[in-house]
């Protein structure tokens, strides 16, 4: 029988039991000289020439792209900075001050979190997986059954109608798979549309257990083989079940394969930011590098959606996990508990529609928050039998990250006790402390740079855990205490905001921070200008300023997220080139291309004048890349030289079905998914700085606008009826 990895390219074969053992006698003998190098002290001039040394090598070993030079920067990087939390350990924590021991622990035990992260995230990522498709068999008769769920509560039929047509729409045999809608609405409107679609419709007695319940019952009424599962809005293409199903052929014990979550329209930080297409969001990390890192240690975690589940696995684990908030990732481990594999793979097959208001978005990750911290309380991945070592490093991550909103606020408010109340935190001199957290710094964010740069662009991932960091701390810190408590929320999803505005209420705790930090910056300065200073003090009042400073610019950056923009398409627009035909009262047509499609309509760019089109002309809109006929009516809304823009006119449900499969449906619809440039510091630094100018410019403009209501004369008072 032949080998999973022998469909894959030599480079994205899982690394042989051979290699593995080389790279671990090298790590085993390297181990002894690391741990001298992290534990000997050495004095200002020694560790400055140490820094200068390892940065040296970071540099060099750099220019090489190859996964032995990875490796070895990753190891470079976790000496340096295991050296730098020794030297804190040993010589930094003497405090004699009482209220120096508070602030210095504190900051020191965040320092601890923020290393043990560092270091688990590098395990996780060491060797990323680039699975490929399984070709399924030449005989269709061997190809398993498939049962499409798609489970829906409060969303309107506009969302999910599109997902289950391109659903129905996949290249699968008709007689191996059926979609079915769960529906836990109850809703008429839905069970009309499923029986003029053709899909299976289910719906349960009660509500229990929210989604995890839904799919649990629906689990006793089909009998697929495979369940494929889709949250309502997210759209799969035609490939998806051939791209997915061959892997459970290949690897008997394969419990769940998940594809990436990608998303047509811009979430909050992208809209609100203006980076929409030039910046990784906020998920491209996670599908784009953690999962295939994942997937090399057998970890890949279910995410509730886009993914294919082995029915004998869910069987075997009781189902999907009912226990938390997170049923999604709980389920997974549970699968790997009990011996089960699972896979991932990096092809965005399906794509669907993000959170449009910052509170939505913040509100979802408040539930995984909570959620993974439950499972840490109650089904913690370093405790109990079945789990590799490298599954438990993996699932560890996963929860420890939420742990993230107290160690942030330290970091960030850290300069403050110093600045404004000259309290010594860290014991020791600010050469001495450049001379130590630079190295550690510089080695960390550049091999970052290096391991996530294509996913996640430097300084980010600070704008991120700043706009979730006093919502997030509330429910991990709840759950942590009693992971019993929260419950199961949908996220909302379609919607259009017709007018700018600033959330105030999500940004509140933010403000007063920004406001905390420019005080501090401000006592800061006047020490530096107008007070005599012991010495020695200047240097480290000139530390603490610079990283208050840095605070503070972080800190804005987030608060420009909350300036929500005006989302007035109720239909997001996504950039397809494919060959279209317009056919006008049967006496004439123009071929040309699509620039832009949506469920609503498109700009095409016609091959020659279009100028003698008229505004309101009937026209038939012909996809060339679907077969059969795929004319939709249309009506033109607008005409400028080549360029003609459409709105859809669907007569059918058949030519709702067209539009989907033109929009969505192609295979090679989001395989562009994280083509963009690599990270670069300063184009970084630049973007987040225009997010401050934008966030400044609307606050100018609303003062202007409250100047001139004042000044306006009272109307006056109307005649009384």
């Amino acid at each position: 029988m032949t080998s999973p990895s022998d469909a894959l390219p030599s480079e994205t074969r899982p690394v042989s039991l051979a290699t593995r053992l080389f790279y671990l006698l090298v790590s085993v003998v390297a181990l002894v000289p690391a741990a001298f190098v992290i534990i000997t002290p050495f004095d200002l001039q020694t560790q400055a020439i140490f820094a200068v040394f390892t940065a040296a090598i970071f540099l060099l070993v750099n220019r090489f792209k190859n996964r032995t030079a990875t490796l070895i920067i990753v190891t470079l990087s976790a000496i340096v900075s295991t050296r730098y939390l020794w030297w804190r350990t040993t010589e930094t924590l003497g405090f004699i001050d009482p209220f120096d021991m508070m602030f210095g622990y504190g900051l020191y035990a965040a320092e601890v979190y923020a290393w043990i992260v560092l270091m688990i995230g590098y395990f996780q990522v060491l060797w990323p997986l680039e699975r490929q498709p399984a070709p399924l068999p030449a005989d269709v008769k061997e190809w398993p059954t498939v049962d499409v769920y798609i489970p829906t509560y409060n969303e309107s039929l506009d969302v999910v109608k599109p997902t289950v047509l391109a659903a129905m729409a996949m290249d699968y045999p008709a007689d191996k798979f059926k979609v079915y809608i769960l529906d836990d609405g109850r809703r008429p409107e839905f069970k009309r549309f499923a029986e003029a679609a053709g899909c299976g419709y289910l719906i349960r007695p009660s509500n229990e257990h929210a989604k995890a319940g839904n799919i649990n019952h629906a689990l006793t009424v089909t009998k697929g083989k495979l369940i494929a599962i889709f949250d309502c809005d997210h759209i799969p293409t035609r490939a998806f079940l051939q791209m997915t199903v061959g892997w459970f052929l290949r690897d008997r014990k394969l419990g769940m394969l998940q594809t990436p979550h990608h998303f047509y329209s811009p979430d909050p930080f992208e809209r609100n930011l203006g980076t929409y297409g030039r910046v990784p969001n906020e998920g491209q990390l996670f599908y784009g590098l953690i999962q295939p890192g994942n997937d090399f240690w057998n970890a890949t975690f279910f995410c509730g959606s886009c993914a294919v589940l082995n029915r004998d696995a869910l069987d075997e684990v009781g189902g999907i996990a009912v226990e938390t908030v997170t049923e999604d990732a709980h389920t997974s481990l549970r699968m790997h508990r009990k011996g089960w594999n699972t896979a991932y793979l990096r092809w965005p097959l399906a794509s669907g529609l993000a959170t449009e208001r910052l509170s939505i978005h913040i509100g979802q990750r408040m539930r995984w928050a909570r959620g993974m911290i439950q499972i840490f309380r109650t089904d913690n991945p370093l405790l109990g039998r079945g789990l590799s070592f490298g599954q438990r490093i993996c699932y560890l991550n996963a929860m420890m990250y939420f742990l993230f909103p107290v160690p942030r606020f330290v970091f960030l408010t850290a300069p403050v006790a110093y600045l404004v109340t000259s309290q010594n935190i860290i014991v020791a001199s600010a050469l001495m402390v450049l001379v130590y957290a630079g190295p550690h710094m510089f080695h960390t964010l550049s091999t970052q740079s290096r391991l996530d740069g294509r996913y996640r662009y430097s300084f980010w991932g600070e704008i991120y855990d700043n706009v979730l960091l006093f919502h997030i701390m509330g429910p991990t810190l709840l759950a942590l205490i009693n992971p019993k408590a929260g419950s199961f929320n949908v996220t909302s999803k379609g919607g259009i905001l017709e007018k700018e505005l600033y959330d105030t209420p999500i940004m509140r705790p933010l403000m007063i921070l920004a406001v905390v930090l420019l005080g501090a910056i401000g006592v800061g300065v006047y020490r530096l200008i107008f007070t005599e200073l012991f010495p020695g003090d200047a240097p480290v009042l000139w530390m603490n300023l610079f990283w208050c400073f840095y605070s503070a610019f972080t800190v804005f950056a987030a608060l420009a997220v909350g300036r929500e923009r005006r989302q007035v398409r109720a239909q997001p627009r996504v950039r397809i080139r494919q060959p279209v035909a317009l056919y006008f009262d049967g006496r004439r047509s123009l071929l040309g291309r699509t620039e832009d499609l949506s469920l609503g309509g498109g700009l095409l760019r016609m091959d020659d004048d279009a100028t003698d089109v008229t505004i309101n002309e009937e026209v038939f809109v012909n996809f060339e890349q679907i077969e059969g006929d795929s004319g939709v009516p249309a009506r033109v809304v607008a005409v400028k030289g080549r360029e003609v823009r459409l709105e859809f006119m669907p007569q059918s449900l058949d030519d709702e079905r067209t539009i989907v499969s033109a929009v969505f449906g192609r295979a090679d619809a989001w395989l562009n998914w994280d083509d963009r440039p690599p990270d670069t510091v300063g184009k970084s630094l630049i973007d987040l700085s225009g997010a401050i100018r934008g966030l400044a410019g609307m606050a100018f403009r609303n003062i202007r606008r409250s100047r001139e209501v004042v000044q306006q004369p009272l109307a006056a008072p109307s005649r009384p009826t």
